[in-house]
């Protein structure tokens, strides 16, 4: 017998206790001493401790609400991680929030099922509005920390914190905060439809979570009813030709072919490969119209409409959108072209993968912010996306004095 002792300080309890499949769990708790201690008879086990939690059983019941085990991911950031200034790739910190959103959900809808229910794999299908609070460096130690905070039946909300470590002074930075929406789906891929019952810490924490489901199903509902595929064509100009500050002389375009490195295991494009792309259309754009040092600062709601397969054409395109004195907003969408062979003959289909809009910053050597040149709108639809950005630089002051 393996014994682990759990001090918990306060009201602090053991949340979960993780075995393998041979491990027999046996959880007692002194609650005069406020100690748990866990006896698991496996070669392998595993405790998480984690504050404000209440006692977890090691098996689930049918319609009773489950209470999931949140998941830290630490990683050392890498000279591969980083950007021409040093700082590591916004592109990189959105990628590792993705897996590790994915290992949460996934883990949530796994975990203690019933032994006749398929195994699930989760994937991204939205991303809420994610801060970029401080850059994070090369040598630091990210600490990526997931926690499920609401279901529903189709789906599961993830929310993530990252914090960037020194490891040679021990001083932790909050780096970024990012809320992403998972579905599980089974094999054949379709969406499977029994995601655990999450056991809440109180009714008006369900409450503010049945809120925030519904005010994304509503956003999701309204994007889908467009025409995903309009209202996206870029000037017909070379960037190097074009008048500088204006619309056509910063908009970019990559593209990219699907291999097998950029797909999960489910055998698609994984969201975070997507959202990394997308952060690079986007600061290239940036980079061209501030001709500075850019840097990304937050990404907007970004919704995932359908899958990206292996083999398909990435076609990325951004353009500037606003100018504020001291930001700029980008807009991206992925469009996707997919060639099969029907009978012989070549089937081209293209569709709307995904859209975003990044918000960036432009910094010196020091990391202070400078003024971005104001952008030059020369059509009537340049005008009307001009104040549309506006309206949307306004909603996020506002939001930002709330918070």
């Amino acid at each position: 017998m393996n014994a682990i002792r759990v001090y918990a300080s306060g009201r602090s309890v053991l949340r979960a206790c993780i075995a393998s499949s041979k491990a027999e769990l046996v959880i007692s708790r002194r609650v005069a001493a406020k100690e748990v201690t866990a006896r698991a008879t496996a070669k392998c086990f595993y405790t998480v401790d984690y504050s404000h939690c209440t006692m977890a059983s090691s098996s689930r019941s049918p319609g009773i609400p489950h209470i999931p085990i949140p998941v830290t991911v630490c990683r050392v950031m890498q000279p591969g991680d980083a950007n021409i200034a040093g700082n590591v790739h916004g592109g990189t910190i959105l990628k590792m929030i993705e897996e590790a959103g994915m290992i949460a959900s996934t883990r949530f809808c796994n975990a203690n099922k019933d032994p006749t229910d398929p195994n699930v794999l989760c994937v991204l299908a939205r991303v809420e509005r994610t801060d970029f609070c401080l850059p994070m460096f090369v040598g630091e130690v990210a600490h990526l920390h997931g926690e499920i905070t609401f279901t529903s039946p189709r789906s599961l909300e993830v929310q993530m914190t990252v914090w960037g470590e020194n490891v040679l002074t021990g001083k932790k930075r909050l780096t970024n905060k990012a809320t992403l929406w998972y579905v599980p789906i089974l094999d054949d891929g379709t969406v499977h439809t029994s995601v655990p019952e999450l056991q809440y810490q109180s009714d008006a924490t369900k409450q503010a979570g049945i809120l925030r489901y519904e005010k994304q199903k509503n956003e999701r509902a309204s994007v889908n009813d467009v025409d995903l595929h309009s209202d996206f064509t870029l000037p017909n100009v070379q960037p190097g030709e074009a008048q500088l500050g204006t619309v056509a002389h910063a908009q970019s375009s990559l593209i990219h072919l699907v291999n097998v490195g950029d797909c999960g295991v489910h055998g698609k494009v994984a969201g975070g490969v997507t959202m990394k792309m997308m952060d690079e259309a986007a600061g290239i754009c940036a980079a061209r119209h501030c001709r500075t040092n850019v840097v990304t600062a937050s990404m907007d709601a970004t919704n995932f409409h359908k899958p990206i397969s292996k083999g398909c054409v990435m076609h990325l395109k951004s353009r500037p959108i606003f100018t504020s004195r001291k930001s700029i907003e980008i807009e991206v969408v992925v469009d996707v072209e997919r060639v099969r062979l029907i009978e012989g003959q070549p089937d081209v289909q293209w569709f709307r993968a995904c859209s975003a809009f990044f918000t960036f910053v432009s910094l010196d050597k020091n990391y202070k912010s400078l003024p971005i040149t104001p952008l030059i709108t020369k059509t009537q639809a340049e005008q009307d996306r001009f104040r549309a950005g506006e309206m949307r630089y306004q909603l996020r002051k506002v939001m930002r004095n709330k918070i």
